[in-house]
């Protein structure tokens, strides 16, 4: 069965909300403007691993490749990643107190 966006979104937030206690776990939505730098990427990072998966067209996101990036020399692919990461992530809004949560 294929979910819909909204429905994974829903179903995300739920299992974040989870975890709101738990230090160290942070989570943000994006800047609205900031939709199409990142709208068909997902990165989850740990520290000095990436987790990455373009999604591709006509494919549900597990469908689509996960590549890990450990990081390694300076400015390889993990840099890379992170740094487009940490440049949305520092335009974004707690999912707990900002806009775009399922209560605002």
């Amino acid at each position: 069965m294929t979910l819909t966006v909204s429905a994974r979104i829903r179903i995300t937030l739920e299992n974040l909300a989870e975890l709101a206690d738990t230090a160290g776990v942070e989570a943000r939505f994006s800047a609205p403007d900031d939709g199409p730098n990142h709208i068909g990427l997902s990165v989850f990072r740990f520290d000095e691993h990436a987790l990455v998966t373009p999604h591709l067209a006509r494919t549900a996101g597990h469908d689509s490749p996960m590549m890990h990036f450990r990081r390694g020399e300076e400015n390889d692919m993990f840099d890379r990643f992170a740094e487009h990461i940490e440049e949305l992530w520092s335009r974004g809004s707690d999912i707990r107190t900002g806009p775009g949560r399922p209560d605002t």
